[in-house]
């Protein structure tokens, strides 16, 4: 199973995400299909539409595993293919990077542009300060959602448990939202999407706290999650930004737009970051880079130990 997952991640590195054809379009279109059919404030009606959405396609995996299965060649290279279509390693770095670029440049429209293709929030308004947080945090919590996630359900499951995390948590980024539209048809999507994510948040923070390797850093880390998480309004997003933002040394948080609604997001991480807004946005792709090395080291030593 770990050389699976290391020739993913070689797959993700080199090429990254697909940028035609990748099925989580087809897969996003197909559920917008689902939704007209059935949307309604009704969390019946949403779970009927989550289950429409995602169990054909983890029967499919399912069908799939066992016909492969007796050829460990040909079960290997679908796995590997599949793996690699579920993670976003390399596509959220390279977003949070589009991001970094015109911040440097001072141009703060394009920045915003760039910001809002990798978050919900209004970004029309944004200051260099608030699209560095944003990115900062979209780079630590998707890292969870987009890499390690991924890899936990897989590890457990095999393709039909990568499958039906990765759709379950799409249905999430479309269906999730606490607004007038989605609160009731989008609460199946949502605390399955939570439920599914609780223990792989988890371990995701774990590895931030680990990764900086000096003991400052893996303080920081810990104190932050202990302390910051349980005001965050998500059960898993909350000891991810949490625990990252301790890490890198960065403060998270503050006025946000989602739709027009003024919120306050509660604090993450120090109180007066050292950080510039450039800064903020490398040390969490390199903490997001340095994590993933570390779960493969941790996957590689633990295959290689007598059983």
């Amino acid at each position: 199973m770990v050389w699976i997952i290391i020739s993913a991640f070689i797959l993700d590195y080199f090429f990254s995400e697909p940028k035609r054809f990748h099925p989580l379009i087809g897969f996003g279109r197909w559920a917008s299909w689902i939704e007209n059919k059935l949307c309604s404030p009704s969390v019946l009606c949403g779970g009927l539409a989550w289950a429409l959405a995602v169990l054909p396609w983890v029967i499919l995996a399912c069908v799939a595993s066992y016909f492969f299965q007796d050829s460990s060649l040909v079960y290997g290279i679908f796995s590997v293919f599949i793996l690699y279509l579920a993670i976003g390693w390399q596509s959220l770095v390279s977003h949070a990077k589009a991001i970094q670029t015109p911040l440097e440049q001072k141009d703060l429209m394009a920045a915003r542009v760039a910001v809002s293709m990798i978050v919900s929030r209004n970004t029309s308004t944004m200051t260099d300060n608030e699209i560095a947080i944003a990115t900062t945090e979209s780079v630590l919590e998707n890292g969870a959602d987009a890499v390690f996630s991924a890899v936990f359900w897989f590890m457990v499951l095999g393709v039909p448990g990568v499958v039906l995390y990765r759709l379950s948590n799409t249905l999430d980024a479309m269906w999730g939202y606490k607004n007038e539209k989605y609160l009731y048809f989008g609460k199946v999507a949502a605390l399955l999407d939570d439920a599914l994510n609780f223990i792989p948040a988890r371990i995701t923070a774990c590895l931030y706290a680990l990764a900086n390797l000096n003991r400052p850093s893996f303080s920081r880390a810990i104190n932050c999650w202990r302390n910051q998480s349980k005001a965050c309004s998500s059960p898993n997003g909350g000891p991810v930004m949490c625990a990252g933002a301790g890490a890198i040394n960065a403060t998270l948080g503050g006025k946000v737009i989602y739709h027009g609604v003024v919120q306050e997001k509660p604090a993450m991480g120090v109180e007066h970051s050292p950080l510039s807004n450039s800064e903020m946005i490398s040390k969490a792709c390199n903490l997001l880079n340095r994590s993933v090395m570390l779960m493969l080291a941790v996957l590689i030593s633990l295959s290689l130990m007598p059983m």
